[in-house]
């Protein structure tokens, strides 16, 4: 026992000592090849209960979850082998993967995974925009294989919310403060700020063996940069859904001769509206801004047919979201009629409406590192104008752009659903809560607090039936309140060099299977 012990600190020491001196560790000289990727800022301490400026990306590569979410839509086991549910369906009982142990050589077991969902619980209310924390009531663990989770009461979504890439995955519980210790197939090693973070295979890892032997993300912000990185060889491998490259980019290097490849739909690229701020907080200035949006003309233009237009807040593919709802038609004229009924007059010598002396004029934020919300932001501004709106455009870095969605100050911002595993049910969830966008974009509807109540009873809906009425309660309400522009469903795009083979996209719009890949010689 001290003898383990001892090798299990010590390799706690090391890749703490890698992470804060920049140095590699003693697996780091794996002879097996590198795949360099890249990312617009460092992966972050990778805490696996935080947030913001933890990328979730970084995170799944390090930490695993029970159960996995599939890209046929399906869940399989992972980290739990199986499970049963209660009659009741308030208690999960699952049964933990034998052998699997983290990249520290610790045990993964019950008590190690009951640690993980303690402490989330113990924060709860950080994490609150996530029912299945609220829900729980305690975890057990009764023997070493076996995991309890016992609920207030019944949740449909709980599966689907232990899929996800956060809070509710799991470190290994003795691992020193700050070091990123999981049972993934990768390790983060070593980390420059603003430069690079190393990732190394995990020696430990339960699951098939990576073909490359570590995976460089070095941090490139700027999508042209990106761009010219690949071509002059510096990367790899370009993928992602949040405009790694603009969409004229990926058909110039499609057109060049790299591997390319366009996901599936993931999320939906939509626009949210304060509902709570002059002039957003009036129905016919959101009814006519989704008139007066060329959705068509962005889609073929700004992103070269490669995102399906978006007529609603999901998919009609998502679950419970095939209601059948109709977009406002592309109808500028319309758009301008609607504004003169509401008010909304063009002075003489002017081309800005007014109301009451009060220009028609509306703040759009976007993050400004994205060429491609940027993009989309001016094509935006310019078709408001043809019909008489004002739009200011306001760039923000990602920490300013999440601290105005926490206080609302916004007229209107990119505000994308979040895909599969989480739509719509997580990303619903939380448009109860202060701090999320949607929340605040809904706050000045008058219906915002029975929409809310119509949320926490969906939630907890046991009757398949009543739960697809709920829904279809909610999502035709804030449909026939303009409360969003949708614009696209998302896709996620992949550019990679000849160098590089079995090139997958992830499950979700938040990971990116590095471990399949390997280079075109062979696996190692």
């Amino acid at each position: 026992m001290k003898q383990s012990w001892t090798k299990k600190q010590l390799t706690l020491w090391m890749i703490g000592a890698c992470l804060s001196a920049g140095l590699p560790t003693a697996w780091a000289g794996d002879a097996a090849p590198t795949l360099t990727y890249s990312w617009p800022t460092n992966a972050g301490p990778l805490d696996p209960r935080g947030y913001s400026p933890n990328q979730m990306y970084a995170q799944a590569m390090v930490y695993e979850p029970l159960v996995r979410y599939t890209a046929q839509g399906t869940l399989e086991p992972w980290l739990a082998t199986s499970w049963t549910v209660s009659a009741d369906g308030k208690t999960y009982t699952f049964t933990l993967r034998d052998g699997v142990t983290f990249s520290d050589g610790s045990s993964f077991n019950a008590a190690a995974a009951k640690a993980n969902l303690d402490a989330v619980l113990a924060n709860s209310k950080r994490h609150q925009w996530m029912e299945l924390v609220s829900t729980l009531e305690r975890v057990e663990a009764p023997d070493e294989h076996t995991l309890v989770l016992v609920l207030k009461h019944p949740y449909y979504p709980t599966l689907m919310e232990l899929a996800q890439v956060r809070p509710l995955r799991f470190a290994a519980p003795e691992a020193k403060p700050g070091v990123p210790v999981g049972t993934g197939p990768w390790v983060l090693t070593q980390t420059r700020r603003g430069e690079f973070d190393r990732f190394e295979r995990n020696p430990h890892y339960w699951g098939p063996k990576p073909g490359y032997g570590s995976v460089l993300v070095k941090v490139i912000s700027d999508p042209d940069s990106r761009a010219i990185a690949l071509q002059t060889g510096e990367i790899d491998l370009i993928q992602g859904a949040d405009g790694e490259i603009s969409p004229g980019t990926f058909v110039r290097l499609r057109d060049s001769g790299f591997k390319t490849a366009i996901s599936a739909p993931l999320a939906t690229r939509t626009v949210a509206m304060n509902t709570g701020l002059a002039p957003t907080n009036e129905l016919a200035v959101r009814q006519a801004i989704n008139q007066a949006v060329d959705k068509d003309t962005i889609i073929a233009k700004v992103l070269h047919g490669q995102e399906p237009r978006a007529d609603a807040l999901f998919a009609s593919n998502m679950p419970y979201a095939d209601l059948g709802l109709k977009a406002l038609p592309y109808d500028p004229e319309q758009a301008k009629k609607n504004l003169e009924a509401a008010g909304w007059k063009v002075p003489e010598g002017k081309r800005i409406r007014e109301k009451n002396g009060q220009p028609l004029s509306i703040e759009l934020v976007f993050l400004g590192p994205s060429a491609l919300q940027k993009n989309l932001a001016e094509i935006i501004q310019g078709e408001l104008a043809k019909v008489g709106i004002d739009v200011k455009l306001r760039a923000e870095e990602d920490g300013a752009l999440v601290q105005r969605q926490r206080e609302g100050k916004f007229g209107m911002i990119f505000a994308d659903t979040w895909g599969a595993p989480y739509d719509p049910h997580s990303f619903v969830s939380s448009m109860r809560y202060a701090g999320h966008a949607d929340y605040m974009a809904q706050l000045g509807l008058p219906m915002k607090a029975a929409i809310d109540r119509k949320i926490a009873e969906v939630l907890g809906e046991t009757d398949e039936g009543k739960r697809a009425d709920d829904y279809r309660e909610i999502l035709t309400t804030l449909h026939d309140q303009a409360v969003y522009l949708p614009i696209s469903h998302l896709t996620a795009i992949s550019v990679s060099g000849k160098n590089v083979d079995n090139v997958q996209f992830g499950s979700t719009l938040f990971d990116v299977p590095f471990e399949v890949m390997h280079p075109t010689t062979g696996k190692p």
